[in-house]
């Protein structure tokens, strides 16, 4: 356990640089959230979750800003055929609604503790699925 103390210590503490861009908060976005999953401790839990919300919001506003060639470069390189999410949630921006709403929920600390659990686990597997889609 030692080490996930360590690695929930640096994101929680450590900010992205100025200069990150679409994918390297994407990428956060999804560490953040696979430290939440494993993360009982309240305290750890509501950090973890403002960090998140922070990151989401700035995602969010990523996404509405043109992308720079090099990541242009970067997403067409690694285009896929078929996306890993249903085509109701093309919108990136929807998405990253969802992740903060459900953020909120989980950081709310008013529901009962298997529905926060249950929660928790969704809000993981829509990030990652957010973050991939954006990459």
């Amino acid at each position: 356990m030692p080490a996930l103390r360590h690695i929930r210590l640096q994101l929680i503490s450590r900010p992205l640089p100025a200069d990150a861009d679409l994918f390297n908060f994407a990428d956060n976005c999804a560490a953040l959230v696979s430290v939440l999953v494993e993360t009982d401790d309240v305290a750890s839990r509501t950090a973890l979750c403002e960090r998140l919300l922070q990151s989401l919001r700035k995602l969010r506003e990523l996404c509405d800003v043109d992308l720079p060639p090099d990541l242009i470069a970067q997403l067409i390189m690694g285009e896929k055929m078929n996306s890993c999410v249903p085509d109701c949630w093309q919108d990136t921006v929807t998405q990253v609604d969802y992740a903060l709403a459900l953020t909120q929920a989980v950081m709310g600390g008013t529901l009962p503790a298997h529905v926060a659990k249950e929660l928790t686990g969704l809000l993981h597997d829509m990030v990652w699925l957010l973050a991939e889609f954006v990459k």
